[in-house]
């Protein structure tokens, strides 16, 4: 992020290891044994907590943390398991069940923890997004006037804002789609839209999700009609934020109505986001 430009130290950085590294110095004694399933970075946070990580059910762990590692394998779930089913305290860094790569989604942290969860019937608590303590471990280092949660996934990102009490930015530029962000659930919810974090360097009244000048928006029982409000057409985010703003306010209960165009510039926006239906 320096290489990027930002001015940002150690301190500027919150991650859901941290915060489960935390969590458990606060609730375990001094020195208790911890079960790390995950990458060396989280046992090393493990231990700045002043608790001894181990990577075996045969060391006597009182509770497992279990993070993301490309390295886990079922040598790793088995072990995890047998702590867990021997009764210890088990925490989740996350539970993103994929993350993006460039050849597409993958198994993320969310998949092992289902894994367990399986094999366990137990539930873990899972300290990431969507619950709101990292944003509550962030906020706590600092004196924030207008904090804003900026992520590319509704589920997690979002829904961890939303938790929070935060407003927050939807990126597309991620996993979330337009057409997710239309049919979001009440949680999962944005309060601003942007295609990319170049959103950030916009008037924030212009990547609000409210009404559109550019857009008129139809809702029936079945079918969300959008038309040119003026004749023009209107790129950018604009007719997704319209229509995001009526879809959410129609009291349609999560039903998906089918999308229309009522004119050709509407048409031309809704195919620019794969949203058109007809």
């Amino acid at each position: 992020m320096r290489a990027m430009g930002f001015a940002i130290g150690p301190g500027d950085v919150v991650t859901s290891a941290q915060t489960a590294a935390r969590m458990l110095g606060q609730q375990l004694e001094c020195g208790s044994k911890v079960l790390v399933i995950g990458t060396d970075a989280l046992a090393a946070e493990v231990a700045g907590v002043g608790l001894e990580p181990v990577r075996s059910q045969n060391d006597g762990p009182v509770a497992v943390v279990q993070g993301h590692s490309p390295d886990t394998d079922w040598g790793c779930l088995a072990e995890g398991v047998l702590a867990i089913r021997d009764g210890a305290t088990w925490i989740a860094c996350n539970a993103d069940a994929t993350f993006p790569t460039e050849r597409g989604l993958v198994p993320g942290n969310g998949s092992m923890v289902a894994a367990l969860r399986a094999a366990t019937g137990a539930e873990p608590l899972v300290v990431g997004k969507p619950a709101p303590h990292m944003v509550r471990e962030a906020l706590s280092r600092g004196c924030l006037e207008a904090p804003l949660v900026v992520g590319d996934r509704l589920e997690t990102d979002i829904a961890a804002a939303n938790c929070a009490g935060l407003p927050s930015l939807l990126v597309l530029s991620g996993v979330s789609s337009a057409s997710d962000a239309i049919h979001a659930a009440a949680d999962c919810r944005p309060s601003h839209l942007a295609e990319d974090i170049g959103g950030l360097a916009l008037p924030v009244d212009s990547v609000r999700i409210s009404p559109q000048p550019g857009w008129h928006v139809e809702i029936s029982e079945a079918e969300v009609t959008v038309t040119s409000a003026n004749g023009h057409f209107h790129s950018g985010l604009s007719v997704i934020r319209a229509i995001a703003h009526a879809v959410w306010r129609s009291g349609l209960d999560g039903r998906r109505p089918v999308i229309t165009a009522g004119d050709r510039y509407a048409q031309r926006a809704l195919r620019r986001w794969d949203l058109i239906d007809a």
